[in-house]
């Protein structure tokens, strides 16, 4: 039922007639993303005893021969099954665990990360030791490394805040992000946008990128290229490899100073 900072990709119905399977899953439309009320329909309901808060989930279930491999998402106050483990975060020694999940998720969401769990991934599962094996961002480097007047912590938070905000059931986490007003009031939910969501992952790659030390061009484009159903997908739409292009250019914006800048190609 999700996908990659979207924690509302689809839903279930119920189809009587398919006597060994009737669950079945519904996309959710560019309507319904656009819907900030819209929630999609599960088959079960879990009665809440203990409160829950933000969390991350990791899809289990995956293959190195789907778009990507490692998908996860910020998730409401929801619980789930098995096949879509929740990571509890504790920060220690910083008060602000919002912040941290989303730069966690951010990481797990990077190309750069999934291309390294694509050489571990074995079987139809993103299994738990191979979680634990890969090889994420130390916390501190988002506040040391900089790019221009801000550091990576700075221009990757307002990034993930704005792709994961697009529903009002999630309005917590935009609080305890601090987009709230000057009365202390949440702010209204991001409206979803394919193109614009488009560039903001690519510029997330970007900085990733830089994070993990990996600034020679034909690197990059050799690792884009072992995504080829995302290459597939993006010619057909848009006649090129639309977010390689993006994350380029958004990579010498980054070393030129500029983390500000919005690339259009």
């Amino acid at each position: 039922m999700v996908q990659a900072f979207d924690h509302r990709a689809s839903g279930i119905v119920t189809v009587e007639k398919n006597l060994y399977r009737p669950g079945q899953g519904v996309e959710a439309s560019e309507a319904d993303h656009e819907d900030p009320s819209f929630v999609p329909a599960p088959r079960y309901f879990v009665r809440a005893e203990n409160p829950l808060s933000t969390q991350i989930a990791l899809k289990d279930v995956t293959s190195t021969t789907n778009a990507r491999s490692i998908i996860a998402c910020l998730l409401p106050a929801y619980a789930t099954g098995h096949t879509l483990p929740i990571l509890d975060m504790e920060v220690v020694g910083s008060p602000d665990r919002a912040e941290a999940q989303a730069l966690f998720c951010a990481n797990l969401n990077s190309l750069i990360l999934d291309f390294v769990a694509r050489t571990k991934i074995l079987s139809n599962h993103a299994s738990w030791y191979i979680v634990e094996q890969l090889p994420v961002v130390p916390p501190e480097t988002y506040g040391t490394v900089k790019f221009g007047s801000k550091s990576a912590g700075e221009i990757i938070c307002p990034i993930v805040l704005e792709l994961t905000y697009t529903a009002h059931d999630i309005a917590k986490f935009a609080s305890d992000m601090g987009h709230v007003d000057g009365g202390g009031l949440v702010k209204a939910p991001f409206v979803w946008d394919d193109e614009r969501r488009l560039g903001l992952r690519a510029k997330l790659d970007a900085i990733y990128f830089h994070l993990y030390g990996i600034t020679d061009r034909n690197d990059v484009r050799y690792i884009f290229s072992t995504f080829p159903v995302v290459e597939r997908e993006e010619t057909e739409a848009f006649g090129r490899y639309r977010s390689r292009d993006l994350c380029l250019a958004y990579m010498s914006a980054l070393a030129a100073g500029d983390p500000d800048v919005e690339v259009d190609l």
